[in-house]
């Protein structure tokens, strides 16, 4: 019998799963991974085998939440691997406020906590806190771990994390977190393995994807990124506006007579690339293929925040040695890793074309002065390593120090 670690990366309206083998040491072993979409219209479960072999393709009838997707899910997992039992889930957990800078065991004190961070993070912490408490009453065996997208901007200086506000709100939690943590910790590590002198140096990792953000690793540790209070901040995003003068919320609120719902519907689902395109598309390859003028704006948008951010998070940096790009756009649109390298040419930036193409992990040429890789993420797998972390750290210690009231 197999001991497996489930980890489910929870979206608004999707989910993201893989099932990982407890043993072993370094990156967890995977077994399959899939994902859940389309929940607000008819949900469609895919599954592959490790090595991308189709094992499910599914489509369930009407629209579902989240939880009332975990028994169907999990019954069709265990059901593809055999000799497997399933004894951890692993959830990414978008915020964890400034306590929280390392996973977390799940109990009844850290749902409280993560409860009152929910305004924090309203299209997402609610949809991240759900499922752990649907997986306690189907399966309360399980042990589940909290991953915080927020932890590895830990090592931010305190600079960084400063807004200029008054200190009394810095004091009630109105600072900068970055977001997409997970996502950087994994692209840190993986370094290391694939450019061991840049996993050193002075790297920004572009993680573009519906949701955007870049981030400022130094020596393998966070020190700026461009999310900040919420994960609305920094780059044009799919349907989010990415840094925007805060003036325009009190105009929208005080001329235009909009709510503080509508103004959040606004912020959340109709900008970005969505409203500037004029309710085209927030997929950037629906765009690219696309003719209009409106198309052609959004996406030039997007490189040009993208372009300006690297140049600022450079200088935080004091200099560049490394960019990657990473997530689906990063991973997968040359036209957007071209675009973004061409405004960086005066940091010395230059790619080989082929390379880019080919999506090649290397598409820097050998004249460039900042290395400029490609390298996927794998939330998931960071998801899985902490879990097994936590479950090594439970069995290791004594019976009485162990908090895991039932959960509410």
């Amino acid at each position: 019998m197999i001991d497996t670690i489930l980890a489910l990366n929870v979206g608004s309206s999707s989910l993201k799963f893989a099932l990982f083998s407890v043993a072993g040491d370094g990156w967890p072993s995977l077994l399959l991974r899939g994902g859940v979409e389309e929940l607000a219209t008819s949900p469609r479960l895919e599954m592959r085998g490790a090595d991308g072999t189709p094992l499910e393709d599914v489509v369930w009838e009407g629209s579902r939440d989240i939880d009332a997707i975990l028994p169907p899910l999990l019954s069709a997992i265990e059901t593809k691997v055999k000799d497997a039992r399933l004894v951890a889930v692993g959830h990414r957990v978008v915020h964890g406020g400034h306590d929280m800078s390392e996973p977390q065991l799940v109990t009844a004190d850290l749902l409280a906590v993560l409860d009152g961070l929910v305004p924090l993070a309203p299209l997402h912490e609610a949809q991240n806190i759900s499922p752990i408490r649907t997986l306690s009453r189907l399966r309360p065996e399980f042990a589940q771990v909290a991953c915080f997208d927020t932890a590895f901007h830990g090592t931010m200086p305190q600079l960084a994390t400063r807004l200029a506000l008054p200190r009394d709100y810095e004091a009630a939690g109105v600072r900068r977190y970055g977001f997409h943590g997970l996502s950087y910790e994994y692209i840190s590590r993986r370094l290391e393995e694939v450019s061991p002198p840049l996993s050193k140096g002075r790297v920004i990792a572009a993680h573009l994807g519906n949701g955007a953000s870049l981030c400022a690793l130094l020596n393998g540790r966070s020190i700026e990124t461009t999310m900040g209070f919420s994960a609305l901040d920094g780059l044009v995003m799919g349907t989010r506006p990415g840094t925007l003068d805060p003036g325009v919320l009190l105009h929208l609120l005080q001329q235009k007579g909009m709510t503080v719902a509508q103004v959040e519907d606004l912020l959340y689902r109709r900008s970005g690339l969505l409203g500037v395109s004029g309710n085209m598309a927030s997929d950037m390859r629906v765009l690219l293929a696309s003719t209009h003028a409106h198309a052609r704006e959004a996406i030039d948008l997007f490189v040009y925040r993208c372009a300006c951010q690297i140049g600022s998070l450079a200088t935080a940096l004091n200099g560049l040695d490394g960019i990657v790009f990473t997530a689906g756009i990063g991973e997968h649109s040359p036209v957007i890793r071209k675009s973004v390298c061409e405004r960086l040419q005066w940091l010395g930036v230059t790619i080989d074309e082929d390379a880019n193409s080919s999506n090649a992990p290397l598409i820097s040429t050998k004249a460039s002065s900042v290395e400029v890789r490609i390298v996927p993420t794998d939330e998931e797998a960071m998801i899985a390593y902490h879990t097994r972390a936590r479950l090594q750290d439970l069995q290791a210690a004594p019976s009485n120090t162990i908090k895991n009231a039932p959960l509410p």
